[in-house]
């Protein structure tokens, strides 16, 4: 039923509040709604808080954002973790509503000590709502705040008859009257809608660079003469500094646990692997253990333990992968037959996508033992959090009902709320909006195929604005699946203009391990599979001899990341706007930081402004005019500013339209910040 005062279109709401709304410590988000009422009486709206220990905040004024839009909204600051609520309160404002009319009235001489009266006792009114909370003294007394006495004091000039009436309206029209009154507004006809939920997580749900890499290939022997020799969690441990350095803040690693035999693939996904062939990490199982247990080429638990305690030293922490299926040698098939799909002969279904085939792997069932099922997955997760991973990424969660993520993310928040998951579902766009909702702290998304001005554009504007409040992109350049044809033939240029694209448009970014060589062979022409997959071999690389003889883009990434710290805009999401560009072939964005780190940065000049201009095309030089959009910079139309491109070191005097040249050979970017105007 709907209230005195309408309240619509409440947001961030997901889901009519099925589920909370996402936010992280520290960040600013726009709450949002349509408030009206019958007639001409003036209305006003604001926002109620209330923390996760049940301690409500004072209510905060929203403000209309255009005139007759009847569109409200404030920017909020969630200062901690936790389930917050807020609330959206309306109500008629009748000292606007006079002040409209004696506006009107008064310079005519109409009214005019009717009108005077009318509003003296309006102040009156607003002088007993103050409330001694809303305006502590000192030393706890009434009188230190003068909040009650400043609003007597307009209502008794409005009833100075010595005063001309339009001065005495002047008195009420003053600035500082206005701020009283927002301070301790009058409200009348109060209607409150319903509360709506925000979790609060910690910040690395929002921001972090991420490294996939595979351990096994990290101090692996590979020759035609000897048997593969694999990598192990000890090998790994000394890529970690490299790593770090290159600015990463969590290291993700695929599937460390048993492979099992049974139709193991091979080399570039054949059927017929060598002796000393791997398999596919994500083949889980054999006699070795199944999901609790690691692989004993990678070493024991303990070396496990080493690597992450090794991984936290150098300030990343380990992503591990979570993948829900088995080899056909997994213990669970023996030990519950029941937890699979059993076909009309007797045998167990493997995983299948007609016309492809995945005989080395046996999805579960959640339908015929579910409560079992979960049991035995809980008890997995939680033994990889006791020994310190507090970062998931799921693998293929579209392939396991919704509601089954819904009840374990929940039971795992109810108990450990730092813990984070991210979901790898490449699937249709309601699954994968929908697992974000349910709880999945961030999501893998449709980036790597986005490659045109105008799908870049529209898609990162929808992963900003439009589902930001329940779903927090994650933009992976590659992955060992994933070697879009855009990085095959674009040459090192197409690796530099995907990086810089991912790491400021988006507060999560992501490579897998060998991006910085530049891989970009496919299996075949048309596929996106990498030749010599690291999925079903060792891949053991040179970094050192890349970095010496320039072959190596992890500068160029150390760059990036560094620059991301260095810079809070580039920390948030929801603040990315972009900007007319008349090139088909370049983008140019800028995030401007908002919120409480705005308001602190500012003390020392415009604040942190980062705008990034793009060209598109690894392959030609393109030049543009861009039109910026300064007052989303929170510069004036007419502003004349100094910016600094972290690419190339140099200066640039810039204001509304300015002239760019792009050549992705030298420079497929300018990565600017904005200085100071000039004087």
């Amino acid at each position: 039923m709907i209230g005195r005062i309408p309240i619509t279109d409440i947001s961030p709401v997901v889901d009519c509040g099925q589920w909370p709304a996402k936010a992280v410590a520290g960040e600013t988000f726009e709450v949002s709604a349509t408030v009206f009422r019958e007639g001409h009486d003036a209305v006003a709206a604001g926002v109620v808080l209330t923390a996760p220990d049940g301690q409500r905040a004072r209510l905060r004024p929203m403000r209309e954002t255009a005139p007759g839009t009847d569109r409200w909204a404030v920017d909020v600051c969630l200062p901690s973790e936790g389930d917050w609520r807020f609330r959206v309160e309306a109500w008629s404002d009748p000292v606007a509503s006079w002040l409209h009319d004696a506006e009107i009235k008064i310079p005519r001489g109409l009214d005019t000590d009717l009108m005077c009266e009318e509003g003296a006792r309006l102040f009156e009114r607003a002088a007993r709502a103050v409330r001694q909370a809303d305006c502590p003294a000192p030393n706890g007394g009434e009188s230190a705040c003068g909040h009650r006495a400043a609003l007597l004091g307009v209502a008794a000039k409005l009833r100075d008859a010595d005063l001309d009436p339009r001065a005495r309206l002047s008195i009420a029209q003053l600035p500082e009257t206005a701020s009283l009154l927002a301070a301790h507004p009058l409200r009348d006809l109060i209607t409150r809608a319903k509360q709506y939920k925000v979790r609060v997580a910690r910040r690395r749900a929002l921001y972090g660079s991420w490294y996939e890499f595979f351990p096994r290939s990290e101090g692996a022997v590979v020759s035609d003469a000897v048997i593969s020799k694999s990598g192990n969690f000890q090998t790994a441990a000394k890529r970690l500094p490299a790593i770090a350095k290159m600015g990463f803040d969590v290291v993700y690693l695929p599937p460390i646990h048993p492979i099992g035999h049974t139709h193991r693939k091979g080399r570039n996904n054949t059927l017929s692997p060598e002796p000393d062939e791997p398999g596919s990490p994500w083949a889980i199982g054999s006699e070795d253990g199944g999901h609790d247990a690691v692989h004993p080429d990678l070493g024991t638990l303990d070396d496990f333990d080493d690597f992450v305690a090794r991984t936290r030293e150098l300030g990343m922490e380990v992503a591990l992968d979570f993948a829900l299926q088995c080899s056909p040698d997994h213990p669970w098939v023996k030990e519950h037959p029941e937890w699979f799909t059993i076909r009309a002969d007797g045998t167990i279904a493997y995983a299948e996508n007609p016309p492809k085939k995945y005989q080395d792997i046996y999805p579960l069932n959640f339908d015929r033992d579910p409560e079992g099922l979960y049991a035995e997955i809980k008890r997995v997760l939680r033994h990889w959090m006791d020994h310190g991973v507090r970062i998931f990424r799921v693998d293929n969660p579209h392939t396991k009902p919704v509601g089954f993520w819904e009840r374990l993310l929940a039971d795992i928040h109810a108990t450990d709320p730092d813990v984070l998951f991210l979901s790898e579902a490449f699937t249709r766009p309601p699954m994968l909006r929908t697992l974000a909702k349910v709880g999945f702290h961030q999501s893998y998304t449709y980036y790597t195929w986005k490659n045109s001005k105008w799908d870049v554009e529209d898609y990162l504007m929808e992963l900003a604005h439009t589902t930001s409040h329940f779903l927090r992109p994650n933009l992976f350049v590659n992955t060992p699946d994933i070697l879009h044809e855009y990085l095959q033939h674009g040459g090192l240029p197409a690796f530099k203009i995907r990086a810089v694209l991912a790491a400021l448009a988006s507060p999560t970014w992501g490579v897998y391990s060998g991006y910085e060589l530049a891989e970009n062979v496919p299996v075949r022409p048309g596929s996106e599979e990498y030749l010599d997959s690291e999925k079903y071999q060792y891949r053991p690389r040179d970094w050192a001899g890349a970095e010496r003889e320039g072959r190596s883009l992890a500068p160029f990434i150390t760059h990036l990341n560094l620059f991301r710290r260095a810079h809070p805009a580039l920390q948030e999401l929801r603040n990315l706007r972009f900007h007319r560009v008349d090139q088909p072939d370049i983008v140019c964005f800028s995030k401007r930081l908002s919120g409480a780190y705005d308001a602190a940065t500012r003390r020392h000049g415009l604040g942190d402004v980062v705008i990034a201009v793009i060209n598109l095309d690894p392959h030609h030089t393109h030049e543009a005019t861009v039109d910026l959009d300064l007052p989303a910079l929170g510069l004036d139309w007419n502003a004349e500013f100094v910016v600094d491109d972290e690419l190339s070191g140099e200066s640039y005097r810039w204001r509304q339209n300015n002239y760019v040249r792009l050549d992705p050979h030298i420079q497929p970017a300018h990565i600017l910040t904005v200085r100071a105007s000039p004087r």
